[in-house]
C-alpha cells in the first residue's frame, strides 16, 4: 500500500467528474473507498482529507497509478490563474479543486466517449460495464475474484449489432462496430494519432464514424492529455452563454483550458445544486 498527502485532489470529485465511468464508491473489507479499473489495472483507493492511500504495490504505482491520477502536475497553478474578477470562475473552481485530468488510454476514450453522446453519467457506465463483461478478459483480484479489462478493438470488431444492443448502448451500436473495425484494420493507427498535436490529433478522430467535436475533445482531453481542448456539451454551452456574454475567454487561460471546463463541469452538475440546497435550508431555518 502506498500513503501520501496530496493537494487538489479528490476521489469522490473526480469519479463524479465525467471524464472516467469505470471509477465508483465501494466497501472493501469493511473499508470505504474508491474502485478504480483502468484498462487492465484494478485499484481500491482511500482518501482522508488530503491522505491518500493507494492499494497497490509501489512499482505498479509508480509505472501506472502515479501517471493516471496526474500526481505529478501542479493543480493550485491553474487555480491561481483564474482572474479574481470572474466570480463564476472562482467559484467552479473552489467547488471542484481536487479534480484532475486522468492520463487514461486513448482506445477505451474513443468508445468510452462515443457511449457518452445523448447520455447521462449513470447509463454510461452501464454501458461500459456491460460492454466489459460481455467482450474483455477476465482478470483475477488478489482475493479471489474476477474484474474485467476494457476489450480491445479486435473484440469489438467482431461485435454484431443486436450483440452491442443488448448491452444497452442503443444506436450507439453503429458507431461502435464501424470505429473498432477501422482501428482493428488499420484504417486509423492509434500510435500515429498519440504523436500528434492536438489540432492534427482532433481532426484525424473526426474521420472516425460517429465522432463529433464534443467527443474529439474528450478524447484529446481526457486520453491525449490536450488540456487546451474544451469540450462543449450542453452543461457547459449553458453555463458559457450565462456566464460569459462574448463566450469563454480561452485566451486567458491558453493550455489549461481543459481544467477550466471539468471545474465548470462539476459545478453545474454538482456545487450548484448543493448551494441551492444550502440556500433553501438557511431561508427555511
Amino acid at each position: 500500500m502506498i500513503t501520501l498527502k496530496q493537494k487538489n485532489f479528490n476521489l469522490q470529485q473526480i469519479s463524479s467528474s465525467g471524464q472516467c465511468f469505470r471509477m465508483k464508491p465501494i466497501v472493501c473489507n469493511a473499508e470505504s473507498g474508491y474502485e478504480i479499473i483502468a484498462s487492465d489495472h484494478l485499484l481500491f483507493a482511500q482518501q482522508e482529507d488530503d491522505l491518500c492511500k493507494f492499494h497497490c504495490s509501489r512499482e505498479e504505482f509508480e509505472q501506472f497509478w502515479y501517471s493516471y491520477f496526474d500526481l505529478g502536475t501542479d493543480y493550485k497553478s491553474y487555480i491561481d490563474a483564474i482572474y479574481p474578477d470572474d466570480e463564476y470562475l472562482t467559484n467552479a473552481a473552489a467547488c471542484g479543486n481536487g479534480i484532475r485530468i486522468l492520463r487514461q488510454d486513448l482506445w477505451e476514450m474513443i468508445i468510452t466517449f462515443l457511449i457518452s453522446q445523448q447520455n447521462n453519467i449513470v447509463r454510461i457506465r452501464h454501458c461500459i460495464d456491460n460492454i466489459c463483461r460481455r467482450y474483455g478478459k477476465e482478470m483475477p483480484t488478489a482475493e479471489g475474484g474476477i474484474y474485467y479489462s476494457f476489450p480491445d478493438p479486435d473484440s469489438l470488431a467482431g461485435a454484431t449489432d443486436e450483440d452491442l444492443k443488448a448491452c444497452n448502448v442503443g444506436y450507439r451500436s453503429k458507431y461502435i462496430m464501424r470505429t473498432a473495425k477501422s482501428i482493428a484494420s488499420g484504417e486509423m493507427n492509434l500510435e500515429d494519432i498519440r504523436r500528434m498535436g492536438y489540432s492534427e490529433a482532433k481532426t484525424e478522430l473526426l474521420k472516425l464514424y460517429g465522432v463529433g467535436a464534443k467527443v474529439a475533445d474528450c478524447i484529446c482531453l481526457f486520453a491525449l492529455h490536450w488540456l487546451e481542448a474544451f469540450p462543449v456539451d450542453t452543461h457547459i454551452h449553458q453555463a458559457v452563454e450565462k456566464h460569459y456574454r462574448d463566450g469563454f475567454p480561452a485566451e486567458k487561460y491558453s493550455g489549461f483550458e481543459g481544467v477550466l471546463q471539468q471545474y465548470i463541469f462539476y459545478y453545474e452538475l454538482n456545487g450548484l445544486k448543493q448551494s441551492q440546497i444550502d440556500k433553501k435550508l438557511k431561508i427555511e431555518n
